[in-house]
């Protein structure tokens, strides 16, 4: 029952398995944590696994950093063979014979690093008027899908046995690994489809430090809990600013605090006494609220109307 349920804030790096959709996983580990709020960043698809952060209560508020996050995979494809959906799920369309070798992989490999273009595959989540592709498909309508711009940071080889490929795969927000497949085997003369995905990494975070769902289960409610990351664990690298108890009044009431110093434009984590409390933008000497804690929040709103900084 819903009483039952707890405020819990932070991140878990959880191992996803196969045929377990995004949302399937993340209800599981909710359920399991007995969490209030939980949402998880970068849906892998059923049949894919590996690193799925699930944010618990504020991690929530600071995960979009991850969605625009540079993700590794690792891929294996099956040369030879095309299918309707660039995966093992789909039906055979063709099938070639391989002839290719180790070397003729890596030059062709060099080519899809750097800044390619892809045609988002009709058997994805990316919608089109206000609809999922798949569901076009699914109707027998092919919706025509402009070419975007993604880029490869390092494609490489992990073995070839004649007609299975492994590669890995360090890319930016929107690449379809399923396509990047598909185009590889095009490009290689003999077609090809993603047959296994595992998403290794995601930013700073690695599949490594990750737990599964056998594990966690095996484990007790202290020893799960302690597996939670605090909420700052989302923005390693973003400058920090603090705050004293004044400022931080002043700003979680929507005014801007004038800085001394520009050395950090853009985004910056807030910190009070220590404590991370939400995250902010600069622009020149001003520093403006993006979001907060809840409980910041809520006391800011709560307490006497500061006098607002002189400009």
């Amino acid at each position: 029952m819903a009483r039952d349920y707890r405020s819990l804030d932070g991140v878990l790096l959880f191992d996803k398995p196969l045929e377990l959709s995004s949302n399937t996983a993340l209800q599981k580990v909710r359920h399991l944590y007995q969490a209030l709020k939980a949402g998880h960043t970068g849906t892998l698809d059923p049949l894919a696994t590996g690193l799925l952060p699930v944010c618990f209560g504020e991690a929530t508020k600071f995960s979009t950093a991850l969605l625009d996050a540079d993700k590794t995979y690792l891929a294996t494809m099956r040369l030879g063979r095309t299918t309707t959906t660039g995966d093992a799920e789909g039906e055979v369309l063709s099938e070639s014979p391989v002839t290719t070798n180790e070397a003729e992989i890596a030059a062709v490999l060099k080519t899809f690093t750097g800044e390619i273009s892809q045609i988002p595959p009709m058997h994805s989540a990316l919608k089109h008027q206000g609809k999922p592709l798949y569901e076009y498909i699914r109707r027998g309508e092919t919706i025509e899908r402009q070419p975007r711009q993604v880029t490869i940071y390092e494609l490489e080889s992990h073995g070839f046995d004649g007609t299975e490929l492994k590669i890995s795969v360090r890319c930016s927000k929107g690449t379809y690994v399923r396509t990047l497949a598909e185009d590889i085997g095009a490009a290689l003369g003999c077609g090809a489809h993603l047959t296994a995905l595992r998403r290794t990494a995601i930013a700073h975070f690695k599949l490594s430090d990750g737990y599964t769902l056998q594990a966690l289960q095996e484990m007790s409610a202290e020893q799960r809990d302690a597996c939670i990351m605090p909420v700052p664990s989302l923005l390693p690298e973003m400058p920090r600013i603090e705050l004293d108890q004044v400022q931080l009044k002043r700003f979680a009431q929507g005014q801007r605090l004038a800085l001394d110093t520009d050395a950090h434009q853009g985004k910056v984590a807030l910190f009070c006494e220590g404590r991370f409390v939400g995250m902010g933008r600069v622009e020149g000497r001003r520093l403006s609220v993006e979001r907060l804690l809840s409980d910041v929040a809520k006391q800011a709103a709560l307490a006497t109307p500061a006098q607002e900084l002189a400009e």
